[in-house]
Formats: C-alpha cells, sequence, structure tokens
C-alpha cells in the first residue's frame, strides 16, 4: 500500500516538473520573438517610415475621400431639391390648373347616396351612377372617412382617371406601398405572372414583379411581343403619363413584398402554391401559372425573401362599372414577317377619320395622345385600349398595362409616332405642355427624375436609369418636330390643331 502511495506522489511530482518546464520555455521563446522582432525594425529604418507614411496616406486619403463625398452629397441634394422645385412649379402651371366647370352626375363614374328610408338603409352604399345595383360593401355618411381606394373610384370622371390635385392620391399610394396585404392570387389571363393583392379596407391592387434589373436593355434579336414585362416601368409610366397632364392611368407605386409570409402563406390560389421552391442559394421562388414566361427558367426569386414590384390600384369592380376593350387601328401584327395595313399604306389615317368612333369628337386626338406618350417611353406593344361603357364614345382612353416600355434607350422606335405622323392632328393642351417640357426651366427628364424619387423604391434605386431619363428629352424633341413639320405640310393650323382649350391666353 506504502509502495503504491510513493509512486503515484512520484508520477505526480514528474508531471509537475514536465508543465513547469514548457511554460518556461514557452516564455522565453515569446520574449525571444518580440526582441528579435524590435532589432528588425531598428535595423531597417526604412520599414518604419514606410509604416508611418502608410498611415498618414490613409488618413490623408480617407479625409480627402469624406470631403469629396460630402461635396458630392451636397451637389445631389441640391440637384435633387432643384428638381422637386422644377415639378412644384410644373405643377402649378396655369396649363396644368385650367378652370373646369363643374360635372352634371352622369360625367361621374360612379357616385354615393343615401336611401330615403332611414329604417331600411341607415348608411350609404357605393352603387353605379346608372344606379343599375349595389355593392355589397356598405361605407359610413362621411365623405372624409372614406377609404383612399372608395375615394379614388368616385373621382373617376368622363375626362380623366383623377383630378389633378387629389388629396387622396398620396393615401391611395402610401396604403399601397405599406399596408398589410390579407390575399394575393395570380391574376387569371395574360401571357406573364401578376397577382392581385387584397388590403384590410377592401382595397385591390395589380402586383407585377421584378424580372430584370433596371439597367437591363432588352435584347435587340427580342421581339416586341416576347418582352418581360418591368415592374418599374409601370411606375415609371404612371408618372410620365401625370407629367404630360393626361392623367389617364390607375395610380402605381413601388413595393417591396415578402415572398413566404405576403405571398405563399396567405394565398388561397392552391395552384399557385404549387410552384413555390427554394433556389440552390437560399432564395424563396415562385412562378406561378401563364402562358408563357411562368417556368423554373423564369422564376420570381426573393433576396432571398423580399421581391420589388409595382402596385396599380385596381379600377372599380366590372359589376359596377363595365369596361369597353377596342382595338387600336395601329396595332402591329405581332407576326415576325407579317406588317399591318398602317405600315405599308400612307394614306392610311384618311379611311380611319372616316371610321366610327375617329370621325367625331376627341377619340382620335386622344389615341394620338397614347401614341405620344408610349413613343416617349419606348412601348410597342399598345395592341388594345379599354374605355369605360358607361361614357360611350365620348370619354379618355385608360392608359393601362405599361410594362414593356422603357426597354430600350439607346434607340427610338418612330414607328410608335405613326398615328401622328399620318394624322397630323394632336390637341392643342398637348403640345403647349410638349413645348413647356421642352424648356429648361421645366426639363422633362428634370421633373420625371424629381418624381420618381418620391416612390418608395426609389431608396432602393433609380426607378429609371440616366439613359433612360436623357433618352426622354431626346424623343421629345422627335415629337415637337414633328408637329411642326405637320403645321408646314397644311395651310391651316386649325387642320393640324384640335383646340381644346381656346379660352387659355397662351401661344
Amino acid at each position: 500500500m506504502r509502495v503504491c502511495t510513493r509512486r503515484r506522489s512520484r508520477t505526480l511530482r514528474l508531471w509537475l516538473l514536465i508543465v513547469f518546464l514548457s511554460l518556461h520555455l514557452l516564455v522565453v521563446s515569446l520574449v525571444l520573438s518580440i526582441y528579435h522582432t524590435s532589432c528588425e525594425l531598428h535595423s531597417y529604418p526604412d520599414i518604419q517610415t514606410s509604416i508611418s507614411f502608410s498611415v498618414q496616406n490613409t488618413s490623408a486619403s480617407t479625409s480627402t475621400m469624406a470631403a469629396a463625398g460630402s461635396d458630392t452629397q451636397e451637389v445631389e441634394m441640391d440637384s435633387t431639391a432643384d428638381n422637386l422645385a422644377k415639378l412644384e412649379a410644373l405643377y402649378s402651371h396655369p396649363l396644368y390648373n385650367l378652370p373646369t366647370p363643374p360635372l352634371p352626375d352622369g360625367d361621374w363614374l360612379l357616385k354615393l347616396r343615401t336611401q330615403k328610408k332611414e329604417e331600411e338603409h341607415s348608411t350609404q352604399q357605393w352603387l353605379s351612377a346608372n344606379e343599375d345595383g349595389y355593392d355589397p360593401i356598405r361605407w359610413n355618411a362621411s365623405a372624409e372617412t372614406h377609404p383612399p381606394w372608395l375615394r379614388f373610384h368616385l373621382g373617376i370622371s368622363r375626362w380623366q382617371m383623377y383630378q389633378h390635385k387629389d388629396p387622396s392620391l398620396s393615401a391611395l399610394t402610401q396604403q399601397m406601398a405599406s399596408h398589410r396585404i390579407v390575399s394575393a392570387v395570380q391574376k387569371s389571363g395574360g401571357t406573364q405572372l401578376k397577382l392581385v393583392m387584397s388590403f384590410p379596407n377592401y382595397g385591390q391592387a395589380l402586383f407585377k414583379p421584378m424580372k430584370q434589373e433596371r439597367h437591363e436593355e432588352t435584347n435587340v434579336n427580342l421581339y416586341y411581343f416576347s418582352d418581360f414585362e418591368r415592374h418599374n416601368a409601370e411606375i415609371a409610366a404612371f408618372h410620365l403619363d401625370r407629367i404630360l397632364g393626361f392623367r389617364r392611368m390607375p395610380p402605381v407605386v413601388g413595393r417591396l413584398v415578402n415572398v413566404i409570409r405576403e405571398i405563399k402563406d396567405i394565398t388561397t390560389d392552391h395552384k399557385l402554391v404549387t410552384t413555390f421552391f427554394t433556389s440552390p442559394v437560399g432564395n424563396a421562388c415562385f412562378y406561378g401559372k401563364c402562358s408563357y414566361y411562368c417556368s423554373t427558367e423564369h422564376a420570381i426569386c426573393g433576396r432571398p425573401l423580399k421581391i420589388e414590384g409595382s402596385m396599380a390600384a385596381m379600377l372599380p369592380d366590372l359589376s359596377l362599372a363595365q369596361r369597353r376593350s377596342w382595338r387600336s387601328p395601329w396595332r402591329r401584327s405581332y407576326s415576325r414577317s407579317k406588317l399591318a395595313q398602317w405600315e405599308t399604306d400612307s394614306n392610311y389615317c384618311d379611311s380611319i377619320k372616316k371610321t366610327p368612333p375617329y370621325d367625331r369628337g376627341t377619340r382620335l386626338v386622344d389615341l394620338i395622345d397614347m401614341s405620344i406618350l408610349d413613343f416617349l417611353m419606348s412601348n410597342m406593344d399598345r395592341h388594345h385600349y379599354e374605355t369605360f361603357e358607361k361614357f360611350g364614345n365620348d370619354t379618355f382612353l385608360i392608359h393601362l398595362d405599361n410594362g414593356r416600355a422603357f426597354g430600350r434607350h439607346s434607340k427610338d422606335e418612330p414607328s410608335i409616332l405613326s398615328p401622328l405622323v399620318q394624322c397630323c392632328r394632336v390637341r392643342r393642351s398637348t403640345l403647349l405642355r410638349l413645348h413647356l417640357l421642352s424648356l429648361q426651366s421645366y426639363r422633362m427628364s428634370d421633373v420625371m427624375r424629381a418624381s420618381l424619387s418620391l416612390d418608395p423604391l426609389a431608396a432602393v434605386a433609380p426607378l429609371l436609369t440616366e439613359q433612360h431619363l436623357s433618352a426622354l428629352d431626346r424623343r421629345l424633341e422627335t415629337v415637337i418636330q414633328t408637329i411642326q413639320d405637320c403645321l408646314q405640310q397644311h395651310q391651316h393650323h386649325s387642320d393640324v390643331i384640335y383646340d381644346d382649350i381656346s379660352d387659355y391666353p397662351g401661344a
């Protein structure tokens, strides 16, 4: 027993001695290493000098970059402020604030009325202005409490989608950009994936997700009918339509959407649910069901969960406000080899002018307005347009579906202007606004840049590249020159200019 105890004690002392010697050797090696490094630095003073200069240069460079960055930021802020001032001045111009007489009840698309028998109906209801039926939703009597969606619908008139200074427009776009989404289902029809998003206060918006980067130009070998729909084009088209003073497009705003939480988890669309998957890099993706670009090769993917998209306010339900679809007389053939009649017949417009509804009223100049808008944003995909059936032929054209605009900034497509070139007819109000936007004080690219900067997605990246903004100025000059050519071809200006603002004193 004593022998075992002595052996264990001797073994323990031996291990302690080994540990002590190891620690001692480690401390000695560290001291020698520090001493050696110190000697090397003293032996090579140039190293110390270079280190010193490197620190000083880095410090100086950082200071210079900070100063330059500060200057650049100040210049950008000044430029943004100037452009916003231009935009405000543009919208304050008399051309955008022309006096309009009160509209009769028949010139409003929808209206609210109070039922006479309060015991049967104690609240107001939303119904068609021709009183052909009620919407199941009931609203409070006070107009201030109506949600922005209803105020937008009630503001649609015979001549415009919304008023120039509509107070509900800001609230509507803000809700589409930020309010909770309670439902997301795929919209039927069409060649590409679109979703109908619903909100808690009965509002709905059409969501077009991001399919390509903003700086990407459309492939030169791609036909216009095979192009992608771009979310930023929908947003930019709304701003351009407003800047031109048309106001014929439903409000559109950008939004970041969570692919899982705001689409997959809340959708009741069983076909849509089956198309969700996770990409090899962990991004949440889906592709939906449609006739062309709905496959894993064309999937919509978050980064990793959120995806950009455009939210366009939905128009009133067709049960309340029927719309009529019109085939555009300048519709393209949608063939890779066949040309349309207007592309081969230089006198094509002569027959159109004799054909209803283009033989009277404002339908022809409204169509030419739309062609000017399309040329400025290079949209070749205008095969149809819609009007509200209630207003018959005397109403504005709804500028819907602009996702294939702004595809190429490096090329202008003159054929889009064929209605203007062949008919040589234009509204006086349109011409005056085009001239206004060509002036340095209201330059189109500047006011467009300012207007787009107010969209929520502008915080991620500019919605249009500088090349696209420059293209707007270039194309504007082409439109104005085309009208000048028309005026020179006709003896009387009244043959070209449709005077829709005879009381306006401008030239």
